[in-house]
């Protein structure tokens, strides 16, 4: 149908008093995302999310327990394998406090880029059934990582109580560190998202490279214990700055206002690369899915 034909079957419709026809075609090339469009949709945002927290707790015997069992237990390991056998540095703090505010981040990194990058795949009902802006579907799953981070932050403020360590003024600056950690996070889920469903083989490629980036990702270890020759590598991942800036804040720390600088810019740049791939593939997915 032209698009003189879909013009003259709107204005009927309109006239008639009937319900209006809406044609949905490919956008030829790529374009931003239409705001007002997410905007419009806002609500069924929420209830995506909503769905997706149900969904991961129903008819499990811990329930939301989870979301504090998984942080708990990889503090413990990484305690006892890295703070205790291999000796690692921890900047001058006991090193479950040191271990648990970097794995706070980065476990709503990569719980959520893991979820996002298959949930097209997950959810090729909705895709092909009823149009929404898809985009929905890959943030979702952010959604529930932050739900997880805010039951595991709690835990955590426990776990500094019981050290007796208190964060100082730099607190102030979580909002800026975890919206920073969100574009990130929203930004590779997005582009292992597209990807996936063109490309199958990455839902197998995705938890590699998630561990992989857990370790060039400076969780269990210090920045200064890298050497700084390569330091400048390090700061090409947002996640560095992110960990730093989290520790700095919660463990009164001095902030590397650099890191943190590269860190910003990295997390839009994936964030851009991340809707451009998405909006690329999503004139197929309906196709292939």
């Amino acid at each position: 149908m032209t698009t003189a034909g879909v013009d003259r079957v709107l204005s009927g419709a309109r006239a008639g008093g009937d319900a209006v026809l809406t044609l949905i075609r490919p956008r030829p090339g790529w374009r931003w995302p239409d705001v007002a469009e997410l905007w419009r949709y806002r609500e069924l945002l929420g209830f995506l999310v909503w769905r997706d927290v149900k969904a991961r707790y129903k008819q499990t015997v811990m329930g939301a327990a989870w979301a504090v069992i998984q942080p708990v237990g990889t503090m413990v390991v990484f305690s006892v394998v890295f703070g205790k056998f291999a000796g690692i540095p921890s900047d001058g703090v006991p090193y479950p406090v040191f271990v648990y505010a970097g794995l706070l981040p980065w476990l709503l990194l990569a719980n959520s880029v893991s979820q996002a990058g298959l949930s097209l795949v997950t959810h090729a009902n909705l895709v092909s059934k009823v149009y929404f802006p898809r985009l929905f579907i890959p943030a979702a799953s952010i959604g529930v990582g932050l739900v997880d981070f805010a039951l595991s932050f709690v835990v955590y403020m426990g776990i500094l109580i019981w050290y007796a360590h208190w964060p100082g003024p730099g607190v102030l600056l979580l909002p800026v560190l975890l919206l920073l950690t969100v574009v990130t996070a929203l930004g590779v889920g997005l582009l292992l998202a597209g990807l996936t469903v063109i490309y199958r083989d990455f839902r197998h490629a995705i938890p590699f490279l998630v561990q992989v980036w857990l370790y060039l990702s400076p969780v269990v270890y210090p920045v200064a214990l890298v050497p700084p020759a390569y330091r400048w590598i390090m700061w090409l991942n947002p996640m560095t700055g992110i960990i730093g800036g989290f520790r700095s804040a919660l463990l009164d720390q001095p902030l590397e206002a650099g890191g943190l600088a590269a860190a910003a810019g990295m997390a839009v740049l994936l964030l851009i690369a991340g809707v451009a791939s998405f909006g690329r593939c999503e004139r197929r997915f309906a196709d292939v899915v």
